[in-house]
């Protein structure tokens, strides 16, 4: 099969299409026949070397296409059915996953394919804070692909939003459902003035060195979780959400497909790419100027 790997650490041009054995699934694992793969922050972290780790490896960390080959124990999917999923090393023609769901109806591949990440880390952080009718939320990075879905979750929760995104995404924000409202110095006041009845649970998904303000927001760094920050989580008392092994929501592909069903919730595509310009789409990802999950198409 073809994949992206990598032998040492750098920049994109580090990245490169080989030819390897196809894997085998093992007990409890699908293989998937990959058309389209997210990219993703963690790839190009991961990539630069800034997160250590073996060489060589590949990229990618999810996936939607067909089902290819089952492993021992597998009965809830059949060889050809259309699904999506995490799965390591995703940009490539083929790639093993145990957590998987199938693609709705309405959804193509590519639209498939940004929602494995997104959903599970909204739906994680959304559960450790409890957010559910009534509550007031504040989600700091709300633009992004992550915090965007965790804006539609926490709506069809019945909780008010309020989300921080730059100035040239205000009303993006606001067309999900959020009130927005510019990060960055002053942040507590502008929040308070549109909850003047306090904020009950704060996410934070942008980083920034935003935690001080939403702890004091909330008044408890314990109503506070953050996916992007682990030192700032250190220093406040805020809980840091890595998403890895048992904290992974079970639940979230069955939740997301139900309010994709109810049309209450998406995940926009900003850009695809083919996959040999995988380097040119993780160069993309890490400049933040995607409105919306990049995909890399495989043919």
């Amino acid at each position: 099969m073809r994949a992206v790997r990598y032998s040492q650490f750098g920049g994109p041009e580090v990245l490169e299409i080989v030819e390897l054995p196809d894997p085998e699934p093992g007990s409890g694992q699908i293989r998937i026949r990959v058309h389209a793969a997210g990219v993703n922050p963690i790839d190009w972290k991961v990539r630069s070397g800034t997160m250590g780790g073996d060489l060589p490896r590949g990229t990618g960390v999810e996936a939607a296409g067909t089902v290819d080959a089952l492993g021992d124990g597998v009965g809830d999917v059949a060889i050809g059915d259309r699904v999506f999923g995490n799965a390591a090393g995703a940009a490539a023609e083929l790639a093993l996953s145990s957590f998987y769901a199938p693609v709705p109806p309405a959804l193509d591949f590519v639209a498939a394919a940004a929602l494995p990440v997104a959903v599970e880390t909204a739906v994680r952080t959304l559960d450790l804070l409890g957010v559910g009718e009534g509550q007031t939320l504040v989600i700091n990075g709300a633009s992004g692909s992550v915090g965007i879905a965790a804006v539609q979750f926490a709506r069809a929760r019945g909780a008010h939003v309020i989300g921080t995104a730059g100035p040239a995404n205000q009303e993006y924000v606001r067309s999900f459902g959020a009130d927005p409202t510019v990060y960055g110095e002053g942040l507590v006041a502008r929040v308070r003035a549109l909850a003047p009845d306090g904020v009950d649970r704060a996410l934070d998904v942008g980083g920034g060195g935003a935690l001080p303000a939403l702890v004091e927001l909330t008044g408890d760094p314990a109503h506070v979780v953050t996916v992007a920050d682990y030192q700032g989580a250190e220093a406040t008392g805020a809980t840091f959400s890595g998403g890895a092994g048992a904290q992974r929501a079970a639940h979230a592909f069955a939740d997301a497909i139900a309010l994709i069903e109810a049309g209450e919730l998406t995940v926009p595509v900003a850009r695809t790419f083919p996959l040999a310009e995988v380097g040119e789409a993780q160069r993309l990802s890490q400049s933040g100027e995607a409105r919306g999950k990049i995909v890399l198409v495989v043919e």
